[in-house]
């Protein structure tokens, strides 16, 4: 039984990255900025492996891999090209992994992620990963922290559930080398995808 308004807990982020990427589609990111709560309906993610995964930060050794291979539910975040990109770690025990959350439909606080992001098209708001962390405030400071409690003030809920037939299977977008198998999963026909 899905409880909405809740915080998902750690053990939802021990399993498969695919299967906890397939899982987040429909669930809420939540930020508490400057006492407003500013949320969005998770639409796009994407499934990251081990070193046997090209497109993987974990691929190349350091500090991102030992997040990776750490406890399962605490943010990654890093960045690229000027942005900061925000995963969650997720993998079976003793494994290693991580899904990356490219696209939110904004639900609560638009304006003031309007304001945090300074555009008025709410399509363009959330629709990418370096997009959605300046409209909710992340940044470095939560790499490591624990998605799994209020206490950051950054943690993921339960939502609404995606029926599978909704639910589209892709290549991830912008990386060199991947995986044979499509780890980016999306929402049919959702306006706020970063790239259908």
């Amino acid at each position: 039984m899905v409880m909405k308004g809740r915080v998902i807990p750690r053990d939802f982020y021990r399993k498969d990255p695919l299967l906890v990427a397939r899982r987040l589609l429909g669930q809420l990111l939540v930020r508490l900025w400057k006492d407003v709560r500013i949320s969005g309906i998770i639409v796009e993610v994407e499934a990251y492996y081990g070193s046997e995964d090209p497109a993987s930060r974990a691929s190349r050794g350091g500090t991102l891999a030992k997040v990776m291979a750490g406890e399962c539910g605490r943010a990654l975040v890093y960045g690229v090209h000027g942005q900061w990109l925000l995963n969650v770690v997720a993998h079976e025990p003793g494994e290693v992994g991580a899904v990356l959350i490219r696209a939110l439909e904004p639900l609560e606080g638009i304006e003031m992620m309007m304001e945090n992001r300074r555009v008025r098209d709410i399509r363009s708001l959330t629709s990418g990963p370096g997009r959605l962390t300046r409209a909710l405030v992340v940044d470095k400071s939560f790499n490591g922290k624990p998605l799994y409690t209020r206490n950051y003030g950054l943690w993921i809920e339960w939502g609404c559930e995606i029926r599978d037939e909704l639910i589209v299977r892709s290549h991830r977008v912008g990386v060199r080398e991947d995986l044979n198998e499509p780890m980016r999963l999306y929402v049919k026909d959702n306006p706020f995808v970063s790239r259908p």
